[in-house]
């Protein structure tokens, strides 16, 4: 028999195959469309990880693992940090170079990134008009018709707050839990206290907030990067374009962390 192949950098990254990825449509290409091609494939991979770590997070929460849950939960907010920070990137390309290569694009668009919904799903902004958009029988359809149906990360985060002492009322054990999470007035007490009284949960809690802080400026710098390009027009795919990016700002993932901070 033949002396085992050493293992390589190469081989191990799959190097070969993801370099061979970006494969611009344009003929001759425009040099900028490989930075977009390449800019949308990192944020696809960043996905994949924080759906990873959400996952994880879900999982410490509801077995009380508080460190671990923290550990998890820095990482995210460092991620958010640079998806924040590719836009910065993305912003070199002008507008006139968008639109070089736009129509090359045909019907794709970012609104259509099954695993962006998975996340807004994982964090408890769910729409269940959004798995509409999924062909049925896809990988990306399947996957959002899960999450839609799993526990929330908001869910999970209650099972937490409940092993130190807060109550969390029938109605939200009992909820359906394919509908979006919102604020809950009969367990902000009980939040309130954990910060007086409880540190280390503290610390969790101003976690979170930096996550839905982190993901309320990447959905701002987002649209205003979207405006910046291609102003009020249409977007890929026969989306409303900015405009439909613009329901989504300044909406909380956490509003109960945010509520009880007018009782501080």
């Amino acid at each position: 028999m033949g002396q085992a192949k050493d293992l390589t950098y190469s081989d191990y990254l799959k190097l070969r195959e993801l370099l061979g990825l970006q494969r611009p449509r344009s003929s001759p290409a425009e040099h900028d469309e490989t930075l977009f091609i390449i800019i949308h494939q990192v944020y696809e991979l960043w996905f994949k990880q924080l759906l990873h770590e959400f996952d994880k997070i879900g999982s410490d929460f509801s077995s009380g693992d508080l460190y671990e849950a923290l550990a998890s939960l820095k990482r995210v907010r460092m991620i958010l940090k640079t998806l924040v920070g590719q836009l910065d990137v993305l912003e070199t390309m002008t507008p006139l170079s968008f639109m070089s290569f736009r129509g090359r694009l045909e019907s794709a668009s970012g609104f259509q990134s099954g695993q962006f919904r998975e996340v807004e799903f994982v964090l408890g902004y769910k729409r269940r008009a959004m798995v509409e958009h999924f062909t049925p029988g896809t990988p990306e359809r399947a996957h959002l018709e899960r999450r839609l149906a799993e526990r929330s990360l908001v869910d999970r985060f209650y099972d937490f707050v409940a092993r130190h002492g807060v109550e969390i009322p029938d109605e939200i054990r009992n909820r359906d839990v394919t509908e979006a999470n919102r604020e809950c007035p009969a367990i902000q007490p009980g939040l309130l206290q954990l910060y007086k009284n409880r540190p280390e949960v503290a610390i969790v809690m101003e976690m979170m907030i930096d996550i839905d802080e982190g993901f309320q400026e990447w959905r701002y710098r987002h649209v205003k990067m979207v405006e910046r390009t291609i102003g009020n027009k249409i977007g890929t795919g026969g989306s409303s374009g900015v405009e439909f990016l613009k329901q989504t700002l300044f909406m909380p993932l956490f509003p109960d962390l945010w509520a009880i901070r007018r009782d501080f």
